[in-house]
């Protein structure tokens, strides 16, 4: 009897074991399955996650982007300079030396300021002749009073008062040419000889090639001072064949920079060229822009957005954020820390450095460098 107990409590025991086994092995299959379900989930094509702190995220660069004008064109090369309607270069009419200078590089002087102070015998000749010309005008019109007297009185023969009218005339003359031949100078003359050249127009002298004691004559290859309205420069752009047919006079520009990547300047096209260059085969297209801040600076170069005059808007992002697979194109948009989502876009317009895309809204924080690392993170876990 006690051995039959004993053997019943064994195989009880050995059955309770077989059950505790199976049904551990049965909750661990389960388990795998969910976990992975679970990684399944975690990692579904089109989407990348990388834990808070991954490594990863130190190679990505994230930007948010804005909706714009759509330019009619891919972006061109341009150049900024002066606008020559408001700008002057002021050069020595006489052979001289400089004994003072009365004016730097970024003053503001008025119409008719005077810029330097020459010392040259041109002018003490011009002035000569011109008061020499005053003197004998002024003797003249005496002889010719008192020959128009003597004439009306009977006492003169008529050709001796219009000999003395001729040199009247003749003495007028020389003192007009004279006069303008100062006024030419743009100069004004002191007791010691010397003469102010003057700034024919007011502005800012935006570059200065003078100095006291150097000799300045009429033939110097480079002007003394250039004189300028700073806060009204052109931007010169050469557009190519292809896209001339979109641009016209008015039309809205806008411009950037290297020295400032991030803001954008308004301008307008001024004058569309009439002929292609027959060796770039490219139009010049000359735009205006308003400097009121002062930012931009004469011979910088810019890149030339020529904008519709429509309402069609697009979003400019970098191109180190596009991702090319086949005939589509894709961008990683960040939908939470440390997820990023591939989103299908439709390039509106391709630049060299940038481009306009639709397919995705302002405000939306994009992966502009990385992207290719996202790829083809994506692309692993795809398989």
């Amino acid at each position: 009897m006690r051995l039959g107990t004993k053997f019943v409590f064994t195989v009880g025991l050995a059955a309770v074991s077989v059950m505790t086994v199976i049904g551990a092995s049965r909750f661990a299959a389960s388990q795998e399955v969910v976990s992975a379900q679970h990684a399944k989930e975690s990692r579904r094509p089109g989407v990348v996650k990388y834990a808070p702190g991954a490594a990863e995220l130190s190679s990505l660069r994230i930007e948010a982007v804005t909706v714009a004008p759509m330019p009619v064109a891919e972006p061109v090369n341009g150049r900024i300079t002066y606008d020559e309607n408001v700008t002057a270069r002021v050069s020595s009419p006489v052979l001289g030396r400089v004994v003072r200078q009365h004016a730097e590089i970024g003053d503001r002087v008025g119409l008719g300021a005077v810029l330097l102070d020459i010392d040259s015998p041109d002018l003490a000749a011009a002035e000569a002749d011109w008061r020499k010309g005053q003197a004998d005008e002024v003797r003249k019109k005496l002889a010719l009073d008192r020959a128009r007297s003597l004439f009306n009185n009977e006492v003169i023969a008529r050709k001796d008062y219009e000999s003395a009218e001729a040199d009247y005339q003749q003495a007028v003359a020389e003192t007009r040419r004279a006069s303008l031949r100062m006024k030419n100078l743009h100069a004004s003359g002191n007791e010691n000889g010397q003469f102010g050249l003057k700034t024919p127009i007011a502005g800012v002298i935006a570059d200065k090639q003078v100095n006291p004691g150097l000799e300045v004559r009429p033939d110097l290859p480079n002007p003394l001072f250039v004189i300028t309205d700073i806060n009204r420069l052109w931007v010169i752009a050469d557009v190519q064949e292809r896209s001339i047919g979109n641009i016209k006079p008015g039309q809205s520009v806008s411009i950037e920079t290297d020295a400032y990547p991030q803001e954008r300047f308004a301008a307008k096209v001024d004058r569309v060229g009439l002929a292609l260059d027959p060796t770039t085969r490219r139009v010049q297209v000359r735009c205006k822009v308003q400097n009121t801040g002062g930012k931009l600076k004469p011979e910088m170069f810019a890149r030339v957005f020529f904008l519709a005059d429509g309402e069609r808007t697009g979003v400019r992002v970098p191109n180190s954020s596009l991702v090319l697979e086949g005939l589509r194109t894709y961008v990683f948009v960040e939908r939470q820390p440390g997820t990023f989502e591939k989103h299908a876009v439709t390039l509106a317009l391709k630049g060299s450095d940038s481009s306009f895309v639709e397919g995705i809204s302002s405000g939306d924080r994009i992966v502009t460098e990385g992207a290719l690392l996202l790829n083809a993170e994506d692309s692993g876990n795809a398989e």
